[in-house]
């Protein structure tokens, strides 16, 4: 919150409860999916009343890259970075980080047909974040859509918190 008070975006004038709802609706904004939108408003509604909760950061880049994709192309190695964007970030210490993702098909499927190769990469990718010291927990877009999902969120939010607290 006081991050964001300071930040050039948040308008001036606002009182503490006001802030709170400007970085909400901001971060709000940035989310890719109903999915998506349904674990951040779960968290949210959740841990809100709470200062001292980790804020559960959507849409977070690992690396910052600002070179465009033809830019890139033309660079000397022409290669973008890996996962340049994590569905969502929580840093209980510099030891304890946790990256959650929502999976809709696009990560394993090219239309309507799995593909070997997608899931490869991904599996790869999360080799690499484990590795890097990030724990990685992955929820499939359908599951955030069937009935009960909201209160498995919870438990599992309970769950993370407990473990890395």
């Amino acid at each position: 919150m006081a991050w964001w008070a300071a930040h050039r975006s948040c308008p001036p004038d606002l009182d503490s409860p006001g802030i709170a709802r400007h970085l909400y609706q901001r971060l709000t904004a940035s989310l890719a999916s109903p999915p998506e939108g349904l674990l951040f408003r779960t968290y949210y509604a959740r841990f809100k009343d709470n200062p001292d909760v980790i804020a559960l950061v959507p849409q977070v880049h690992l690396h910052y890259e600002p070179l465009d994709q033809r830019t890139r192309r033309a660079s000397v190695n022409g290669a973008a970075l890996a996962r340049q964007r994590m569905d969502f970030l929580m840093l209980f210490s510099d030891r304890k980080r946790v990256v959650i993702e929502v999976d809709g098909k696009q990560h394993y499927a090219v239309g309507e047909t799995a593909t070997p190769r997608l899931y490869s990469e991904m599996v790869a990718e999360d080799r690499r974040l484990k590795l890097a010291g990030y724990q990685v927990f992955r929820f499939g877009g359908y599951e955030l859509g069937q009935p009960g999902a909201e209160a498995m969120l919870n438990e599992f939010f309970d769950e993370v918190h407990s473990r890395m607290s």
